[in-house]
C-alpha cells in the first residue's frame, strides 16, 4: 500500500451557507449526501465550523483512497480500513506548493534555505513537519471515520452492514469503565483497532530572552499589542482576534473574549503594557482612517482596504518575527508561555490559572507545573558542576574518636 497512488480527486468546498458551510464533492464533482447529513448532525450538536472542516478533510482523504481502489463508501470492508491505516503510516503526504514559489522548486537557492522535513529547530528544538502523516492526524482520522460509520449504521443508510473501523478486540465486548473507581480518572477504553498510540506532548514555553528578541523584531504597534495580550492573558489566538473594540476595558485592565469550546464571553485580565501598545496602535490606525466604533473589530490589517485581521495573517506576522531568531515558535506557544508564568507563581492558585485558561479539568492545568526542557537541562548541568567541584576539592573525613580536633588543626592547618 505504500506505493498506492491516491489521486487528488474530489474536494471539500466552502459554500458560505451557515446551514451547510462545507460540502464534500466526489471525483465526478457530485455532492456526497452521506457526508452532508453527517456534518449537519455535527453542526446540530454545537460543533463549530472549524470542527466541520477538520472532519470534512478526514472524510475527503478516505474518499480519495476509496476512489483509487474503486470501492463505494458503503461497501467498504475492514480490509480497506486496515489498508487505509497502513497507507497513512507509510505513504508521504501530498505536497502543495504555494503559487508564489512554484518557479523556485528545484533551484539550489530554494532547496538550501528550506530545512529538511522533520529536522529539529536549532533554537526551539521543535521538529519541522515531516514527510509522513503525523500520529495525531492518523488517530484523528480513525476516530472521525469510525464515528461516521457508526452514525450511518444507526440510520441504516444504503447497503452498509458493518463499521469498517471497529473497536479493539479486547474492548468491544465489555462496557467502557465498567469497574471504574470513584476516586480514579476515567480511562479511554473505547479504542479503535486501527488507532495508533499518540504520545503525550509536553507544552513548550518561549524563554524570556527569546521572547524579548521576537518582540524587538516586530514592525508595528498592532503586532506588539497582540503579543503582549497573548502572553499576559493566555487566550487562544482566535479568541483574541475575534474581540471587538468595546471588549477592551483599559481602566479595569480587562478584555472580553469568546471561548473556543463553550462560546461563553469571558473577561480576562491583561498587563498594563498591553493596553499601552493597544492605545498606540488605535491612535495610529484611526489617524489613517481605520473604522472606529464600539461594534467594529479590534484588530485590522495595516493596509487599505481595511479588513479584520484573521488567524492566517497573524500567523504570517509571527513567522516573520521568528525568522529573525531562526526559530519556529507558534502562536499557541504564547498561550503555553502565559500558562507557565501563571502556574509557576507561588501566590497564584492553580484553580485561578485553570479559570484563565478555560481548562475543563484541573489535570490539564497541572501539566504546566512540570519543568520545561530548559529548566531540566540547566538543573542537571548544575548538578554535574557541583559533582566536579566535589571531586576537585574533596571534604576530608572527620577525625576518629579520641583525637583532639584542636591538636590536629595545629598540626595540619585550618582545613580540618
Amino acid at each position: 500500500m505504500k506505493h498506492l497512488v491516491v489521486p487528488d480527486a474530489g474536494q471539500l468546498r466552502v459554500t458560505g451557507d451557515p446551514f451547510e458551510p462545507y460540502r464534500l464533492l466526489d471525483p465526478d464533482g457530485r455532492v456526497v449526501d452521506a457526508v452532508s447529513v453527517f456534518l449537519a448532525d455535527l453542526q446540530a450538536g454545537g460543533s463549530p465550523a472549524t470542527t466541520l472542516r477538520s472532519y470534512g478533510m478526514d472524510l475527503l482523504r478516505w474518499w480519495r483512497f476509496l476512489s483509487a481502489l474503486g470501492v463505494r463508501w458503503d461497501l467498504a470492508t475492514r480490509e480497506e480500513a486496515r489498508d487505509f491505516a497502513r497507507w497513512m503510516r507509510l505513504a508521504d503526504k501530498p505536497v502543495r506548493v504555494h503559487w508564489r514559489r512554484r518557479g523556485q522548486i528545484g533551484t539550489p537557492a530554494a532547496e538550501s534555505t528550506k530545512p529538511a522535513p522533520g529536522t529539529p529547530n536549532a533554537v526551539t528544538g521543535k521538529p519541522s513537519p515531516g514527510r509522513k502523516y503525523a500520529v495525531s492526524t492518523q488517530a484523528h482520522s480513525e476516530t472521525v471515520l469510525r464515528s461516521f460509520y457508526d452514525f450511518h449504521l444507526e440510520l441504516g443508510t444504503g447497503s452498509l452492514l458493518i463499521n469498517p473501523f471497529p473497536l479493539d478486540r479486547s474492548r468491544r465486548a465489555t462496557r467502557a469503565n465498567a469497574h471504574h473507581g470513584p476516586l480514579e480518572d476515567f480511562k479511554a477504553e473505547r479504542v479503535g483497532r486501527y488507532r495508533p498510540k499518540v504520545p503525550k506532548r509536553v507544552p513548550r514555553r518561549i524563554p524570556d530572552q527569546d521572547f524579548d528578541e521576537i518582540f524587538a523584531g516586530l514592525r508595528s504597534h498592532r503586532d506588539r499589542a497582540l503579543l503582549v495580550f497573548w502572553v499576559s492573558t493566555g487566550a487562544r489566538a482566535e479568541e483574541l482576534l475575534g474581540a471587538l473594540q468595546h471588549d477592551a476595558s483599559p481602566g479595569q485592565q480587562l478584555i472580553k473574549v469568546i471561548r473556543k469550546g463553550t462560546r461563553d464571553i469571558q473577561e480576562l485580565p491583561a498587563s498594563s503594557d498591553a493596553f499601552v501598545w493597544l492605545r498606540l496602535y488605535q491612535e495610529e490606525t484611526w489617524r489613517r482612517g481605520a473604522p472606529r466604533g464600539r461594534n467594529e473589530p479590534l484588530w485590522w490589517t495595516l493596509r487599505r482596504p481595511w479588513r479584520p485581521l484573521n488567524y492566517h495573517a497573524a500567523r504570517k506576522m509571527f513567522m516573520r518575527a521568528n525568522e529573525l531568531l531562526g526559530a519556529n515558535w507558534t502562536l499557541h506557544d504564547l498561550r503555553h508561555t502565559a500558562a507557565y508564568r501563571l502556574a509557576r507563581d507561588p501566590e497564584m492558585p492553580l484553580t485561578h490559572v485553570q479559570w484563565i485558561l478555560a481548562h475543563k479539568y484541573l489535570t490539564t492545568t497541572q501539566l504546566y507545573l512540570n519543568p520545561s526542557q530548559d529548566e531540566v537541562i540547566s538543573s542537571v548541568l548544575a548538578h554535574h558542576a557541583r559533582q566536579e567541584r566535589r571531586r576537585e576539592d574533596p571534604v576530608p573525613a572527620p577525625p576518629a574518636p579520641g583525637y583532639n580536633p584542636a591538636s590536629l588543626s595545629n598540626l595540619f592547618g585550618e582545613r580540618l
